[in-house]
């Protein structure tokens, strides 16, 4: 598989009040190859989001370099970023307009990525392959095309968000803890369509999460993150090899270094 995206030595240095600096990411190196489906994980102020937020660019880097297919973004913007890169949040509501239907939602991540014209809308003529889309959800999404999606539930909003993102097969797809907000049963199905998705489209992600079975089940890779580091990173073997008990036992080193 060939290299996607590379990080090198990235870190990410806040200031406090107190003049003391706050080290969140500490020289990362991290490799994203074609194809990876990345599971990360980590305790509160591990630098998960922090991590994301680099490689979309809504964080600038203190020092080190990104690289997406051998070329240098460390400065690019978050917008020019977008235009390969696609996230799904924890928050629902954070991925959708409120006001706009399912409709208008998934025809504008349509034309993520385009130029903006004044041009007709052309709802009608994507209104059945919108359709067939939705139902491929389960949860009845197909039925609210006309719905303004402020009205949806959180499941159907998050899972119209990850249809949103996936729409036009980003590079490399962002997953910020996105079932997290959901109920046990929801959050299920849609890990479920997540996976066929990421697997039928052959995308590369990443995916943050705190439920290790998760972690466990889905992916090729897994990553563990302490104190803004990359303390593990496991390929498909070694992962394999891994129980739960072998995570819990991971964080309770980590909650152990926290307190020492």
């Amino acid at each position: 598989m060939s290299r996607l995206l590379e990080l090198k030595q990235v870190t990410k240095i806040i200031e406090n009040e107190s003049d003391k600096n706050n080290t969140i990411l500490d020289h990362v190196d991290l490799t994203i190859r074609e194809g990876d489906f990345i599971t990360v994980l980590g305790g509160n102020g591990a630098g998960k989001s922090t991590l994301f937020n680099s490689i979309t660019g809504s964080q600038p880097v203190t020092s080190g370099r990104i690289a997406f297919n051998g070329k240098p973004v460390t400065n690019w913007p978050e917008e020019k970023r977008a235009r390969f890169i696609g996230r799904v949040f924890q928050d629902p509501k954070m991925g959708t307009a409120p006001r706009m239907t399912v409709e208008e939602n998934l025809l504008l991540a349509l034309k993520r990525g385009q130029k903006r014209h004044f041009l007709p809308r052309k709802l009608k003529e994507n209104h059945e392959d919108f359709k067939q889309l939705c139902a491929s959800v389960g949860n009845g999404l197909e039925h609210h095309l006309d719905t303004p999606t402020g009205h949806l539930s959180g499941g159907q909003r998050q899972s119209l968000s990850l249809l949103m993102t996936t729409l036009t097969q980003p590079d490399l797809l962002l997953l910020d803890e996105h079932t997290a907000a959901l109920d046990p049963k929801t959050s299920k199905r849609l890990m479920t369509l997540t996976n066929q998705m990421i697997q039928q489209k052959e995308l590369t992600c990443l995916m943050i999460t705190h439920r290790m079975e998760d972690a466990l089940t889905y992916g090729n890779r897994l990553i563990l993150m302490e104190n803004g580091k990359v303390k593990l990173d496991l390929n498909q073997e070694e992962k394999d090899k891994l129980t739960l008990e072998d995570l819990f036992v991971l964080f309770e080193k980590e909650d152990a270094l926290e307190t020492v």
